[in-house]
Formats: C-alpha cells, sequence, structure tokens
C-alpha cells in the first residue's frame, strides 16, 4: 500500500508492479476532488488503469470522481457484490414472492418519506416501529407523551396511512410501547399502551405485545424488506423489540432484505447475518434504491 492515490508516486508504484499483484491506494476522499467529481482527478486516477470494476455498492449513490468520473475514461462493469445487490433489491420491488411485508424504523418520518410513497402498491403488510411511529400515532389522534414528534410530517403520516389502506395495504402501528423518564443505560423502562403514553415519559421502543404481532405478520410474509431498528437499539433497556423482530426475520422462510446502516450493524450484533437472504453493505445507497431512485455509480456503467 501506499499513501497517495493520484500522482507520480502512484504511476512508479503500478509501473512496478508484477502480474497477480494487488496495490492499495490512500484513501481518495482526503482529496475535495473527488466529492466535486473534478474531472482531472478522474482523469488521474484512471490513467494507471486499464479497466473499472465498480463494487462499492455503499457509495454508488454518490455522484463522486471515483463511482462516475472513473467509467468516462476507462473500460467498466460491475462487481459481483454490486450485481447481487441490485439482484435482491430489484427482485424485492420489481418481481417478489408475496406477500411481502416492510418492516421500517428509524427516527424520523421525514427520512421515509420518499420510501414509503415507494411501497405504497408494491407491499402488503408495513409495520412501523422507531421513533417515527410516534408521529404516526399521534397522527391519528393518541397521546404519545412526551416523545419525539415531527409535528410538521402528522399531515404526511395520516394521509399515508388513507393511501395504504385505499391500496389494500395493512400497516401495524405499535400496540404497546417501552418508555421512560430519558435514554440511559440505568433507567427502568415501563411498558404503556401506545394509545395513552403517560404524561413527562417518551416512547425509545416498541413493547412485547407489538413485537409479538409484527413477528407473526413476518412469519406469513414470503418477501421481508426491512429498514431501521425498532427502537434504541444501542442502549440497552431500548433493544428488546428490535432483537425479536430481528429474531423473526432470522427464522422466517422468507426472502429477506436487510438494508444497510443500523439494520446491518442490528443483525450482525446478534450473529444472525447467516439467516438472512441479503444484508446489504450500504446504508444510504440500499435506502436510495428502495426509493426507487437511479443510482449515479451504476447509472454511470454501461449496460451489460
Amino acid at each position: 500500500s501506499i499513501d497517495a492515490c493520484v500522482g507520480n508516486t502512484v504511476s512508479a508504484s503500478v509501473d512496478g508492479m508484477s502480474p497477480g499483484e494487488v496495490l492499495l491506494l490512500e484513501n481518495l476522499r482526503f482529496h475535495p476532488e473527488e466529492e466535486s467529481n473534478d474531472p482531472s482527478f478522474a482523469q488521474q486516477l484512471a490513467s494507471v488503469a486499464d479497466l473499472f470494476v465498480m463494487d462499492a455498492f455503499a457509495v454508488a449513490h454518490r455522484a463522486h470522481a471515483s463511482t462516475v468520473g472513473v467509467p468516462g475514461y476507462l473500460p467498466s462493469c460491475a462487481g459481483m457484490l454490486l450485481q447481487r445487490e441490485i439482484e435482491y433489491l430489484d427482485r424485492a420491488l420489481a418481481s417478489p414472492e408475496r406477500p411481502v411485508g416492510a418492516l421500517l424504523g428509524g427516527a424520523k418520518v421525514s427520512d421515509k418519506i420518499t420510501l414509503l410513497d415507494n411501497l405504497v402498491g408494491k407491499v402488503d403488510k408495513v409495520c412501523i416501529g422507531g421513533a417515527m411511529a410516534s408521529t404516526f400515532l399521534k397522527a391519528q389522534g393518541h397521546d404519545v407523551g412526551a416523545s419525539m414528534v415531527e409535528e410538521d410530517r402528522l399531515e404526511y403520516a395520516a394521509s399515508f396511512l388513507q393511501r395504504a389502506s385505499s391500496h389494500g395495504m395493512q400497516v401495524l402501528l405499535p400496540v404497546d410501547v417501552t418508555v421512560a423518564e430519558q435514554l440511559g443505560e440505568e433507567v427502568e423502562p415501563q411498558t404503556a399502551d401506545a394509545h395513552s403514553v403517560p404524561a413527562g415519559l417518551s416512547v425509545f421502543d416498541i413493547g412485547p405485545r407489538s413485537a409479538s404481532s409484527y413477528g407473526a405478520v413476518l412469519k406469513d410474509c414470503k418477501t421481508i424488506i426491512w429498514n431501521g431498528p425498532m427502537g434504541v437499539f444501542e442502549r440497552k433497556p431500548f433493544r428488546n423489540g428490535t432483537e425479536r423482530v430481528a429474531q423473526a426475520v432470522a427464522s422466517s422462510d422468507a426472502v429477506s432484505i436487510v438494508g444497510g446502516g443500523s439494520t446491518a450493524e442490528v443483525v450482525e450484533s446478534l450473529g444472525l447475518s447467516d439467516r438472512i437472504t441479503h444484508v446489504s453493505t450500504g446504508g444510504g445507497a440500499a435506502l436510495e434504491y428502495l426509493e426507487g431512485k437511479e443510482l449515479p455509480g451504476i447509472a454511470a456503467l454501461p449496460e451489460a
């Protein structure tokens, strides 16, 4: 390995290589030209190679010099990991075995709006957890105590539930939740009715009845898409919901596809990766692909 990715040192090192050798270059993000997709920088990257294989799905959603610039100067193709990512994500949305279940969590509805919109009419069942569930619950008129709520997304949440219903989609929201006054490893969590969270308490996880309900729904699915934990998984008192649905996904006979990022970290930390059909290597890239967006790093490659 060398501590550069362009320049004379790289050229000299490549010229001195023997057949079968591999040269690891320095991280190109030290160069601002990478993120700005500078043509000169892309040309320098390409100048020492004969062929470009794009196999970094995790950055395929970024229009950078190394993802979309280099293919303009070299014969290019997709690597096997990238092909596998596209195959499974396409399979989940375009030609899935039904019923299709989507398990969605995370902090904000706003982060998942495009995904939710793209899933309407494509999936049969949606289980919602994470902090975003509180916004949906409040949109239905329920009291969520001191929980984080996106007030500016209440109207969207209500309209999504209506659209889902009109398409025959079943949307499950928590019926019970794990609550506390604050986050922390030492707090004593309580279980509360999701429709009437006590004042001063906040929702930090789905409750045990909700986890059982979600698990039962997923058991009947032939395809499962999971993006986002059910609670604050990083804190021990609030990881039970995520652990239980993770076990349900892993135990299922369905084709299971886990979006990268924090969801991939969950299944890896629980040792369940080998029981999931496909764990994506890219968090943001997987989310954008499931949203129906064209990824620049894939679009820059010639069609097979």
